[in-house]
């Protein structure tokens, strides 16, 4: 699901990736807004509060909310300048990089609780929202804009438009299609929803705090673990074929 891309990729790569990175967005975003009371998956309140801020003069206070929007922003052009610049490498799964990146960061933020007081939680949320626009980035890029996994906005509105096109068959006669489409929204809602039960079972009833964002980070490198294993399995397979067949023709000559 991390390795196919263009012709090769179908609708189920796009699911299974869907699925994981959905959960991961939603336990972060629960996570977040229960650790700092901000937004950590998306920008549009932080835009709004930015404009709010700046035309009412408070000039400093709107700045912490811009750099929100610059910390996103910052994530989503790493990750595909990443992903550009190691692409021609074809021994390389380029969409591990910022994959890693986002887990390393979900993973430093609660160990830094353990050795220092956070004064600073502005930088906290520029982090995870740094990560979050990583892993925006790369899932758009490797799904062909069919997938996104850290906001639910535009997820509801295809959603509804979809839904709405199963009424006019005549005008949208690739029903498979849209089913597959629809489908595949109503996951990613549902995996977003159930990882912010997660998120908040775990900081709030369990008390596990910034831990839980550990938890996130090791549904990714797990999913980076199974997927890669499985991408190995598949060559080992083909390799044995491919050395079977020769042999199996020289038996019958």
């Amino acid at each position: 699901m991390f390795r196919h891309q263009g012709k090769s990729r179908t609708a189920k790569h796009n699911l299974q990736i869907a699925t994981i990175l959905s959960l991961v967005a939603g336990i972060v975003n629960v996570t977040g807004f229960l650790a700092f009371q901000q937004l950590t998956t998306n920008v549009t309140g932080h835009f709004a509060l930015f404009i709010y801020d700046v035309a009412s003069f408070n000039f400093w206070k709107g700045t912490i909310y811009f750099l929100y929007i610059l910390s996103f922003l910052f994530g989503s052009f790493s990750s595909s300048f990443l992903i550009e610049k190691f692409k021609e490498n074809g021994k390389l799964n380029v969409f591990v990089l910022p994959t890693v990146i986002e887990s390393l960061i979900l993973i430093s933020i609660p160990l830094l609780g353990y050795f220092i007081t956070i004064e600073y939680p502005d930088l906290i949320i520029c982090l995870l929202l740094f990560a979050m626009g990583l892993q925006n980035s790369f899932v758009t890029k490797i799904s062909n804009a069919i997938v996104r996994t850290t906001h639910l906005t535009g997820l509801f509105t295809d959603l509804g438009i979809d839904i709405s096109q199963l009424f006019f068959p005549k005008s949208y006669p690739k029903r498979e299609k849209l089913k597959a489409n629809i489908r595949l929204r109503i996951y990613i809602i549902s995996f977003f929803f159930l990882g912010g039960l997660i998120g908040g079972f775990l900081y709030s009833k369990a008390d596990w705090k910034l831990n839980t964002l550990i938890v996130a980070a090791l549904i990714l490198l797990m999913s980076l673990f199974y997927d890669d294993l499985r991408y190995r399995l598949i060559l080992a397979k083909r390799k044995y074929r491919q050395r079977k067949k020769p042999a199996c023709n020289f038996s019958k000559v």
